[in-house]
């Protein structure tokens, strides 16, 4: 347990039954009436984000959330299987967990995974990976770096827009947050 004076960026509250990452918080100490704590808080498992406010001083729940890196190692079926890079243990994460991160995720590459109480929480990579252009249709005589975009079909299977002068087999640097193409490699 923790009061709302202790709250900080990147606490995991457990509230109402699910838990929920403080995202921003505020003390606001107003001339009339009591002081109160007012949070921005993310839902760990759907994504979803609410305003919350407490008073002063109220108890809250904190959970604990054990963040590891660890290494994919390959997909089963619907699952990824992750390995523990210190304790060499394997665990099978849901594909719903990965999400959008499996459209980056190759084989030995590290990401931290969030676990609470065994149950895996969400799954983080790097901000940028390098993956190869596996296929996209051929430039045009004339294309240039300030053209228009088309689009490339990388080494996962992931589908990213990039400038007309990429080529099939070329490796390229893109940003896992939105998909986007951030230049060659």
């Amino acid at each position: 347990m923790a009061t709302t004076n202790d709250l900080k960026n990147g606490l995991v509250l457990n509230l109402d039954g699910g838990l929920w990452a403080v995202v921003e918080f505020q003390h606001v100490k107003p001339g009339k009436g009591g002081a109160f704590v007012r949070t921005t808080l993310k839902n760990v498992l759907s994504g979803k984000v609410v305003d919350k406010t407490f008073n002063a001083g109220t108890k809250v729940e904190t959970a604990t959330v054990d963040k590891r890196t660890m290494q994919y190692l390959y997909a089963d079926g619907e699952d990824y299987v992750f390995m523990d890079l210190e304790t060499f243990d394997q665990i099978t994460v849901p594909g719903a967990t990965v999400g959008e991160a499996a459209n980056y995720l190759l084989p030995e590459a590290e990401a931290i995974v969030a676990t609470h109480e065994g149950v895996p929480l969400y799954v983080e990579l790097a901000t940028s990976v390098v993956l190869e252009v596996t296929y996209t249709e051929p430039g045009l005589q004339g294309d240039r770096s300030t053209g228009g975009n088309k689009p490339a079909t990388v080494e996962t299977g992931a589908t990213v827009q990039v400038p007309l002068f990429i080529t099939t087999g070329e490796k390229i640097k893109v940003d896992t947050r939105d998909g986007r193409y951030l230049g060659r490699s």
